[in-house]
């Protein structure tokens, strides 16, 4: 195999040198607030489930270039 990329002893090096920062506790919401929450995202807004929201559609089409 031609060459590496870098060398083998430099790996994790910037990982090792990072600080450790502790992860926020994370909660469930209550389970009378995470139902309503589900129930506006299902039938409100009748999204069908694995279904992904879309973004709205670009106007102006690609910036900076002009139709000819």
């Amino acid at each position: 195999m031609p060459g590496s990329h870098g060398s083998l002893t430099k790996a994790g090096k910037v990982r090792s040198q990072t600080p450790k920062v502790q992860g926020k506790e994370r909660r469930m919401p209550i389970p009378r607030i995470r139902n309503r929450r589900n129930y506006v995202k299902r039938i409100v807004n009748e999204k069908i489930a694995g279904q992904q929201s879309r973004a709205p559609p670009r106007r102006g089409g690609r910036r900076g270039f002009s139709e000819v």
